[in-house]
């Protein structure tokens, strides 16, 4: 019989054990939180939580293929009260237009982030697109491929965390240029988004030379994948916003661009700012917004930063360059 106080011990060092691994797990799952855009405004529970597919009314298919090597079906989760989305290989198209009163006629593809895992549909996507509507731009939400990942969730989270591990090693990371041969599904769907927002812009009520496009993160590296490998979309605007700050080459005709990051990003602050220093370099119309705090995947701003502040800037820049000119 083990005497009660060695086993009042060993009960106290299991629970400290399973309170570090539990611990640990925490810490894992808000890093890859803040890395995919689902950190949230309040706290709330960390884990992914499986959830049903929320209706997506709208939503038009793009028809661009599937994804090689994809077994499992797409799947959505939550987590920090953010719907996200993984498995995509279907891509989809959804609009958010503007009261016809407000339009301005211009128009803008948000591709949200997620590591190319997952998207963060809610908070870099549905929220961004209806912001964009209230100020009289079309907004379309791009649901692009993914990469596979495992179908249960224990592995899924798994997953996640090995590309955590890696994401804070520059060795880990593509430069953009290199990226782009690695993102040619992705790339296929923003020329398709692109496409089809053209072809029906008359009754979307937007100006096919008014059509820019925004991403957040993984998404911000896709938008600049469509500057640098798809320059005859001709986007009137990109916006990376938490996206490599790395130097590119720039094509002459690079649309102008709004750039925006928290100096205590994880992924890319104190990197310099070569991006920047590429468009300007080119001679190319750039702003850019560098916010104290905001951290990674702040969406549309982090409650009690200055990062709240970009949406804003954004607007008056396109109002300023003449985008929002209703013609």
């Amino acid at each position: 019989m083990i005497p009660k106080g060695r086993r009042a011990a060993s009960c106290w060092a299991k629970r400290r054990r399973e309170g570090k691994t539990m611990g640990a797990f925490r810490h894992l799952m808000l890093a890859a939180a803040l890395l995919t855009g689902a950190a949230p405004v309040v706290a709330q529970d960390a884990r992914m939580t499986p959830m049903a597919a929320p209706a997506e009314p709208g939503a038009i298919a793009l028809k661009t293929g599937g994804v090689s090597g994809s077994t499992a079906p797409e799947a959505w989760f939550s987590q920090y009260g953010v719907a996200m989305t993984r498995n995509v290989s279907t891509a989809t198209l959804t609009p958010f237009l503007p009261d016809p009163a407000k339009a301005t006629g211009a128009a803008v593809i948000v591709a949200p982030g997620g590591g190319f895992l997952m998207l963060s549909m809610e908070n870099e996507g549905w929220r961004v697109a209806k912001a964009f509507a209230a100020r009289g731009v079309a907004a379309f939400v791009l649901k692009y491929r993914l990469k596979p990942t495992p179908a249960g969730m224990p592995q899924f989270e798994q997953a996640v965390g090995a590309m955590f591990a890696s994401a804070g090693r520059a060795d880990s990371r593509l430069k953009p240029e290199d990226a782009v041969a690695g993102l040619s599904d992705q790339i296929a769907d923003a020329r398709a988004a692109f496409a089809l927002v053209r072809s029906r812009a008359a009754e979307w009520r937007v100006d096919p030379a008014r059509v820019g496009m925004i991403g957040f993160s993984a998404g911000a590296m896709t938008t600049m994948a469509v500057a640098l490998a798809a320059p005859e979309l001709k986007p009137a605007f990109i916006a990376p916003i938490y996206g490599s700050m790395e130097a590119v080459s720039v094509p002459a005709d690079a649309p102008p661009m709004f750039a925006a990051l928290a100096s205590d990003d994880p992924l890319f602050a104190h990197k310099g700012f070569g991006l920047i220093d590429s468009w300007q370099k080119a001679n190319r119309p750039v702003e850019f917004h560098l916010y104290e705090h905001g951290g990674h995947g702040f969406g549309l701003g982090k409650q009690g930063t200055t990062s709240t502040g970009w949406f804003a800037a954004m607007m008056q820049w396109l109002d300023t360059s003449g985008l929002l000119t209703r013609r």
